[in-house]
């Protein structure tokens, strides 16, 4: 069976490797991939990132100062959004009308479409002023050509879609592209704008940031990390975008500079092109070229302070961003200190369980080792120490329940009924540790064994079994256990301490021919002469009892029975618990004495019985 047990630690092994294989093999599979070139979502006209970007960060905002910070980064995002939107439209109309000559054929399309419709609807407005004065004869032919003319409509109005969406697809109309986005962003925005209207933004973070437990301070500081990297990402993309605007606005600026002798030179003739607009003497060519020499180098300009309101802008976010990132480091510097001090309660905790433990030990050091409930007291107590500091540090840890006092309730009632016997033992035990308990080596019965006493445990008793009431005492070997439990529950004897008395008794049978009152006599005058000490001291001790009854005697009492052999006597005295058995058997030796003739009685009649002694 070895080859087994190794074909089976090799199967593992090679699942193992196969698991490790295919799991750094697809370690990439959630990462997103970058987007190719050849990708087909083409990229945005405008860079629509802060403001998305400035709504995502919102929730992050945990204090007053925070929501100020996300409010007034939404507001600038908005506003240079709106800038890159009106520069893109003023750009894509400038460029518009230079056609480029590989989309001519689509711009002579999308022309021909628009003036199609544009015939068509001067017709319709023309047969609805028809209808308007018609007689009713006529107006059923007028209303055929009016819903004639409507289909055309609708047909060049599709045509004159699908050219525009051609050209923007081929690239060629960037203004109707760029109004598109700027619809498709509105449009967003108004939804947006609902959702917050209809679910408004709490003020509660989405961890608490003064949590009292390690693992809710451990939560805190993991999403402060994550928050911090995002705002850092934020800060970046706004770095970025501001160095891209600098750079076009240096180069058009530069631009501008190298056309400014042009400008001064078109502002010059457009100055003579004036006065001799006022002579009559300018041509009309020469003032459309003024114009439009006038008008670009305006939009440029125009371009120049875009270009400064967004870059402003971008710095007014990287500087929101900063401060941001600044509370937010505040912020991470209280959940550490807090981590920290949650860590030197639990190092504390153990050090002061540790240090408890040394004590006990240091207390029972001097125990001596028969005092086993002295050691098993110090187990008890190490036990009960450590138990409380664990509970404490799962405190410290996790945080009390909200509903601690239900939860101890509950917890308490399973675990009484579960644990019934075990608890009810473990009180026992220190019932027996007390003043009127048993010791090691006490002689007890317990439910009816008697026994030495071996080993008192926290849960259990241990008996060295002596035999019943009729027996010697001797020990037969047996070592009999007990959950403490007897102790509440049940009822026990212990033999061994001072005042324990009890009524023994003898039994002897004596013959049909034997005279039984001689001997009676000479057994009661034995038997009060072996026992006069004890019944003395316990009538004493019975006299300082609360319930105690003059009725009551000390005296030895014989009581006869007939029986099918002759009569039997009943002895019953009183005797030390300790020395029951020492007794029992000095009375056992003298009255079979008795009964063989070697003591005399002192009665004729006596010597003349023959009973039968039957102990």
């Amino acid at each position: 069976m070895k080859w087994l047990r190794w074909g089976i630690a090799g199967a593992l092994l090679v699942l193992i490797l196969a698991a490790s294989l295919g799991y750094l093999a697809t370690r990439e599979t959630g990462v997103p991939r970058a987007k190719t070139k050849t990708a087909t979502k083409r990229a945005p006209l405008v860079d629509e990132r802060p403001l998305p970007t400035a709504r995502a960060l919102a929730p992050l905002a945990v204090t007053a100062e925070e929501h100020g910070l996300a409010e007034e980064a939404a507001r600038i995002a908005d506003h240079e959004v709106d800038l890159a939107f009106a520069e893109a439209l003023r750009q894509a109309a400038e460029v518009r009308p230079a056609q480029d000559p590989k989309n001519r054929d689509l711009y002579l399309k999308m022309q021909q479409t628009q003036t199609s419709l544009a015939e068509v609807l001067s017709r319709i407005e023309q047969v609805k002023a028809k209808l308007a004065a018609a007689k009713p004869a006529e107006k059923d032919a007028l209303h055929d050509q009016q819903d004639l003319l409507e289909a055309e409509q609708a047909l060049d109005e599709d045509e004159v879609e699908d050219a525009q969406q051609e050209l923007i697809r081929m690239g060629g109309d960037q203004e109707t592209a760029v109004q598109r986005q700027r619809d498709q962003q509105e449009a967003a925005e108004h939804e947006y704008e609902q959702r917050q209207a209809q679910n408004p933004a709490t003020n509660a973070p989405a961890v608490d940031l003064n949590a009292h437990t390690l693992a809710g301070q451990i939560s805190a500081w993991m999403w402060l990390r994550d928050k911090r990297q995002r705002l850092q990402a934020a800060r970046d993309q706004e770095l970025a975008n501001s160095n891209e605007l600098t750079a076009q606005h240096q180069a058009l600026q530069d631009w501008v500079h190298d056309q400014k002798p042009e400008r001064e030179e078109t502002k010059q003739r457009a100055a003579d092109l004036r006065n001799g607009a006022a002579t009559g003497t300018a041509s009309k060519e020469d003032t459309a070229t003024a114009v439009t020499s006038l008008k670009n180098f305006s939009s440029d300009q125009k371009l120049l302070s875009g270009f400064d309101k967004r870059i402003q802008d971008e710095v007014e976010l990287q500087q929101i961003y900063s401060n941001w990132l600044d509370v937010t480091a505040d912020q991470d510097r209280a959940v550490l200190h807090g981590i920290l001090r949650s860590i030197l309660w639990i190092l504390s905790v153990a050090v002061l369980v540790y240090c408890g433990c040394l004590l006990v030990n240091r207390l029972f050091s001097q125990a001596a080792a028969d005092k086993k409930h002295l050691l098993t007291l110090r187990g008890v107590i190490q036990f009960s120490l450590q138990a409380v500091g664990v509970l404490v540090i799962v405190f410290i840890v996790l945080g009390v329940p909200n509903q601690m006092p239900t939860i101890l309730g509950l917890a308490g009632a399973g675990l009484t009924v579960a644990l019934k016997d075990f608890i009810v033992g473990f009180f026992g035990w220190f019932v027996l540790m007390g003043r009127n308990g048993i010791r090691v080596g006490d002689w007890v019965e317990i439910n009816g064994v008697v026994g030495e006493v071996i080993e008192i445990g926290l849960l259990r008793t241990v008996l060295l079994e002596t035999g019943n009431w009729t027996d010697t005492g001797h020990p037969t070997g047996r070592k009999v256990a007990f959950v403490n439990s007897f102790a509440i529950e049940g009822h026990y004897f212990n033999f061994s301490t001072a005042g324990q008395w009890l009524w023994d008794e003898l039994q002897v049978e004596v013959g049909q021919a034997a005279n039984p009152y001689p001997l009676v006599e000479a057994i009661q005058r034995l038997v009060e002469e072996e026992t006069r000490s004890s019944a003395a001291q316990a009538e004493q001790e019975w006299k300082k009892s609360a319930g105690y009854r003059k009725s009551l005697t000390v005296s030895p009492a014989i009581h006869l029975r007939p029986t099918a052999s002759g009569v039997e006597m009943q002895i019953r005295y009183i005797t030390s618990a300790n020395e029951r058995y020492v007794t029992r058997s000095k009375l056992y030796e003298k009255i079979v004495g008795l009964l063989r003739g070697d003591t005399n009685p002192g009665d004729s009649k006596f010597k003349d019985a023959t009973p039968l002694p039957h102990p």
